[in-house]
């Protein structure tokens, strides 16, 4: 028996997910599976998310990022090729065309996985038209190649307190903020709406409030669009109002777009964002598998298509689809909520960041009128050195009481309680049900009402 030939495009979470799980499953199948993975960069199965703490100086170095070696993956029984660029699917003939330092070369499948990622969103004001490269001192925070490249930018700096400008106010944009600051550089943060837009405008105003007070220059509301540039090199940014700021480095943190310009759209299942729509089991088309940060996602509370690229998704969609190459069917993609988290730590200001669900603007768009309320409390008991502040903000569906979302801003401890909310979402309870849930108590933990049950009784009882 001739073994099925598994093709995966992209060697990131998604795509290796995929690669070992389908291996994993063939084996207890008992059918035979060849695996080819083409990577268009040098590097797999790292964390992007850990860049600003490796440029913050709380990671050790890039290799500390990588949860699997390219070797690793070999040794898996996984013929991946680096430095492989896909450049187009005959979904005819079953072959994929791609790149590499030899010229062209064409591969057939007997099934494809497109795990292809995204890459960072980069402006034109970014990009020397005389070059067509960015302008000296300009960078992403997207791969590990990044990483050292801001490691080298912010070491290249004249001694003293360098500039350093970002442009963009999402986590990547507020952990980088971190990362300069505590390396001692001036930080002004400018952004198109406010500062973590994901959250209403009530809460995400403690987060501005907190990064001012650790020394960050907030510009809301007039986005960066062009840059002053001598030499080549930038020397200050302008916003939208017109306003110059001083810069020695720009970061773009601009957010990022699936990678499927390689791809027909018109021909595949995909949404405004370039993002590709596959099924519920992963599959996009016959023999053609899609998932992680190149697809787009059902909201699990709207039933809405949304780009969340995130690794936890693709990590799950990835195993998902592997899976289902070998059983098809056996296991679906259940959509996502939008839970994310992110802090922001300078000198003695310690914020925790998350949020889970719907904020108050995208209940409106999904027609669902929502009550909320914010309440502010304590990490722990009053009287443990470890309480620390915290603000929960909890939305409600008036009609039916059900939870449609939470938000919370506080210090240490505070973050991680967005999945007590994400787990009672998910799985569809109401305020009520949050509110008398049996949560764990202990003095430097938590009090006996803890926060996030207080929040949710008090929002019960306003309802």
């Amino acid at each position: 028996m001739s073994a099925t030939r598994l093709l995966v495009i992209g060697a990131d979470a998604a795509g290796m997910s995929a690669a070992h799980q389908a291996i994993r499953a063939a084996e207890a199948a008992g059918t035979k599976l060849a695996v080819t993975a083409l990577e268009a960069t040098g590097d797999t199965s790292y964390s992007a998310c850990g860049i600003p703490y490796w440029v913050a100086g709380d990671v050790s170095g890039g290799d500390a990022l990588v949860a699997r070696t390219a070797e690793e993956h070999r040794a898996a029984g996984i013929d991946l090729r680096l430095g492989a660029t896909a450049t187009g699917i005959d979904r005819q003939a079953r072959t994929v065309t791609y790149r590499e330092a030899g010229g062209e070369q064409v591969l057939g499948y007997d099934e494809l996985v497109i795990a292809t990622g995204a890459s960072a969103v980069v402006r034109g004001w970014a990009i020397d038209p005389g070059t067509g490269q960015r302008y000296a001192g300009v960078a992403p925070v997207k791969t590990l190649t990044d990483g050292a490249v801001w490691l080298d930018l912010l070491a290249g700096l004249p001694e003293g307190p360098g500039r350093v400008v970002v442009a963009g106010g999402g986590y990547i944009g507020v952990e980088m903020a971190e990362a300069a600051r505590r390396r001692g550089h001036e930080v002004t943060v400018i952004t198109r709406a406010r500062v973590l837009s994901p959250l209403d405008p009530d809460m995400s105003a403690r987060v501005e409030k907190g990064m001012r007070e650790a020394g960050v220059r907030v510009v809301a509301g007039s986005p960066v669009v062009r840059l002053d540039v001598a030499d080549g090199r930038v020397r200050g940014v302008y916003s939208a109002d017109g306003e110059r700021y001083p810069a020695d480095l720009v970061v773009l943190a601009l957010g990022i777009a699936p990678n499927t310009g390689f791809l027909d759209l018109g021909k595949l299942p995909s949404g405004p964002s370039g993002g590709l729509r596959p099924g519920p089991d992963g599959r996009l088309a016959d023999g053609i598998w899609a998932a992680g940060d190149c697809c787009e996602v059902r909201h699990r509370l709207t039933g809405t298509w949304t780009y969340v690229p995130l690794g936890t998704h693709a990590n799950k969609q990835g195993r998902i689809v592997g899976t289902n190459l070998v059983t098809p069917g056996a296991l679906r993609f259940g959509g996502v909520l939008g839970t994310a988290i992110t802090r922001f730590a300078v000198g003695a200001t310690y914020l925790e960041i998350a949020r889970t669900g719907l904020n108050e603007r995208e209940a409106a768009a999904a027609g669902v009128e929502v009550t909320s309320l914010v309440t502010e409390g304590s990490t722990a008991s009053g009287y443990m050195s470890e309480a620390d502040p915290v603000a929960v903000k909890v939305l409600a569906a008036r009609s039916d009481r059900r939870l449609m979302g939470a938000q919370i801003v506080g210090g240490r401890g505070a973050g991680k309680r967005i999945d007590t909310v994400a787990t009672a979402l998910w799985h569809g309870a109401t305020v009520d049900d949050l509110a008398w849930s049996d949560l764990s108590y202990a003095p430097p933990f938590a009090t006996a009402w803890d926060i996030v049950q207080v929040a949710a009784r008090r929002l019960a009882e306003r309802l």
